[in-house]
């Protein structure tokens, strides 16, 4: 599932042991039924976000911000986190990234969603890095690593911003 717009293509999904993948836009209120229940091993959430990671590649973009915009992106991020919890199977993941640098938009919002989903527990970074496999190590370095998941910098990546809980 991908919340906000969907940016990223199906091809994705044609990796090696995915074998059932279907790429989901909710809009509205209301989930569509044909991804209702609780019934997937994983959610990707491609979050809703102020993209203060991406201000390296498009500088311009800080000064589009308007006032009040991490505040419905915050918003905008409980809710779709909130809806996803109810799509995961039990023993089932969610993977919520953003491209935003921000606390309020990465950690905290992760530590918000587990104090409302006690259900859901946060896997550690260093288990997280380990399905890379020989790329784990390189990868691990190019992070900074909190409880909440792993942060991808422009100044240690050369690259955007992103956050992947995990």
């Amino acid at each position: 599932m991908t919340s906000g717009s969907s940016r990223r293509s199906t091809s994705g999904c044609r990796a090696p042991g995915v074998h059932n993948a279907d790429v989901r836009t909710p809009k509205g209120e209301a989930t569509p039924s044909a991804i209702s229940g609780a019934s997937a091993d994983l959610v990707l959430i491609d979050a809703p976000c102020t993209g203060t990671g991406t201000w390296r590649r498009n500088p311009d973009a800080k000064w589009r911000m308007r006032p009040g915009a991490l505040e419905v992106r915050l918003k905008d991020q409980v809710e779709v986190l909130d809806r996803a919890a109810a799509l995961v199977k039990p023993g089932g993941r969610i993977a919520y990234i953003t491209c935003s640098v921000l606390p309020p938009e990465n950690s905290e919002q992760v530590r918000a969603f587990v104090a409302r989903h006690p259900e859901f527990s946060v896997v550690s970074p260093s288990q997280t890095v380990t399905a890379l496999g020989e790329k784990a190590e390189e990868f691990a370095a190019a992070t900074l690593q909190s409880p909440e998941g792993l942060l991808m910098t422009p100044r240690r990546t050369g690259r955007m911003g992103f956050l992947y809980p995990s």
